[in-house]
């Protein structure tokens, strides 16, 4: 909407003008002074609805996203629905009470045999049965506290003769190295660093606290000389990556200091100011794959270095990402599907200006996201949840666009208010946001890819900066390592030690070292 013509009124002539108004004896020229001031009143309230959701998207950048969920957005919606049910009638959530012994998967475990009685010996208690070892012992668990870098102290004996002087020392203990940092060291390090975001000099501070100094220096040297023993599975994790059916990515702010110098002293070769760390997840077969690339290029432009090692012949890959140009590789041909939840955000946004339409599209949604997860609870296959999609979702999604369609044709909605914007923005995109009424396997949304974003997002809060290019490059490696082991559900800090305790097996054959294949390489590396 075009600025009004600026008319100036003192309150005089305000008052005159109301009160001509107000008798019904308006004058020449009074028509273009209301006009002006309705034009003025409605273009303050769609800047005031414009700044309120800039506000409140300001808010989610500083201090991330709130809940978005369905109750929480719409806080007075009544859930009319037949499945409706009472809170006391609902399930109790899991997760509450004591820790079952069995999620202790990386405590020692010890076998304490009974002190009286052995397996098939006589019952003291009726005198006549036999005694047979039960399958499941009972349990007790007890958590100690210790260093997360731990050291011994070897104090070899030293003997001197008191004639001629000669010095005899013992042997060193067999089994102990050569060196001083094994590789449990290194990987606890760097699961630290670049799995939980513990800075190098925070860790260093609590190190010296318990008696086991490690200098946040030595602690770079550590985790630099074992990423070039783990280089090889990272490789080898991004040519698995692109061979993917399903590809998402992401991109979010990042600080290279070295590159930020080079900008400030001219030496920067590119035009490029920028820094990011893209986060790619691959989904092939049944395993998913995270990769982390931190330096100035784009979400697209690491996915066409991803996709620069897919083999040929396979068909292109569905890929999710929100609508920004810069996280298409321009290179390569993928069949692109837009995030849902993208899209609903906006809608978020303006929902305090404009309740009645956005709570319309956030519930139509909502419909959608319960088809959803009714395929993933009943584990339907990616053809069967398409046609589940199709009988269910379509004509939801269908009658959410012909009010979309509607609110613009009618002028029910201005194009440059907030809600206008957000309407322009899924008919702007609806092809690549119904992707999953068309194509199976596709995606409803980019959360996946997000959520393992944020594992880079709360490194860069904890330690703020990568001080290289290699830097970036070392956490990159770790980051991906451990959080596709977090996907694969394994242990990281098990697979980085076995890693590099066998780097030479792992450079020759990298493919059988990946997260969810490498122990069965172990017995053949120990032979």
């Amino acid at each position: 909407m075009k600025a009004p013509q600026r008319i100036d009124l003192d309150l005089e002539q305000v008052d005159a003008l109301l009160k001509r108004v107000e008798t019904g004896t308006l004058q020449d020229g009074d028509y273009e002074i209301i006009k002006a001031m309705v034009e003025t009143i409605h273009l303050l309230s769609q800047c005031v609805d414009e700044k309120a959701a800039s506000i409140r998207r300001l808010l989610r950048t500083l201090f991330g996203d709130r809940t978005e969920k369905l109750e929480k957005v719409i806080k007075d919606r009544k859930d009319t629905s037949s499945d409706a049910t009472d809170e006391k009638d609902k399930p109790k959530p899991k997760g509450h009470g004591r820790t079952p012994a069995s999620e202790y998967t990386g405590a020692e475990k010890v076998d304490v045999a009974h002190t009286s009685l052995q397996h098939k010996s006589r019952c003291p208690k009726c005198k006549k049965g036999k005694l047979y070892r039960m399958k499941v012992p009972a349990t007790v668990v007890r958590v100690t506290g210790k260093a997360p870098v731990q050291a011994t102290v070897y104090q070899m004996e030293r003997l001197r003769c008191n004639l001629c002087g000669e010095i005899f020392t013992a042997k060193t203990p067999e089994g102990i190295g050569d060196e001083k940092y094994d590789a449990a060291s290194a990987a606890m390090i760097a699961l630290l660093k670049y799995g939980s975001g513990l800075p190098f000099n925070r860790l260093e501070q609590l190190q010296a606290s318990l008696g086991v100094p490690l200098p946040a220096s030595t602690q770079w040297e550590i985790v630099d000389d074992a990423a070039n023993k783990v280089v090889p599975a990272w490789q080898q994790l991004v040519r698995q990556a692109a061979q993917g059916c399903l590809l998402y990515n992401d991109d979010t702010t990042a600080k290279i200091l070295s590159l930020i110098k080079e900008q400030m002293t001219g030496d920067n070769e590119s035009s490029r100011t920028g820094m990011f760390t893209t986060a790619i997840l691959s989904a092939a077969d049944d395993k998913k794959i995270a990769l982390f690339f931190t330096g100035r290029n784009h979400a697209g432009e690491n996915l066409a270095q991803v996709l620069a090692q897919r083999q040929s012949g396979l068909d292109p890959p569905i890929q999710m990402c929100d609508a920004l140009s810069r996280n298409l590789p321009n290179d390569f041909v993928t069949v692109l599907a837009n995030c849902l939840v993208h899209a609903r955000r906006n809608f978020v946004d303006v929902l305090a200006s404009f309740p009645e339409q956005g709570q319309f599209v956030i519930e139509t949604l909502a419909e959608v996201y319960k088809n959803d997860q009714l395929t993933k609870d009943q584990q339907l296959s990616a053809l069967d949840r398409l046609v589940y999609h199709q009988n269910h979702s379509k004509p939801l999604m269908q009658g959410l666009k012909r009010w979309l369609d509607d609110q613009i044709n009618e002028k029910k909605a201005e194009p440059n208010s907030g809600l206008g914007q957000a309407i322009t923005y899924m008919q702007n995109h609806w092809p690549e946001l119904t992707l999953f009424l068309r194509v199976a396997g596709a995606p409803l949304d980019n959360n996946l890819c997000e959520q393992i974003l944020k594992r880079a997002i709360l490194h860069r809060k904890n330690s703020l900066f990568f001080k290289t290019e290699r830097g970036a490059f070392v956490g990159d490696v770790f980051m991906s390592l451990i959080h596709t082991c977090s996907l694969a559900k394994i242990n990281p800090f098990d697979y980085l030690t076995a890693l590099q305790e066998h780097h030479t097996l792992v450079r020759k054959n990298p493919q059988d070292w990946m997260p969810w294949n490498y122990t069965k390489a172990l017995p053949a590396s120990n032979d």
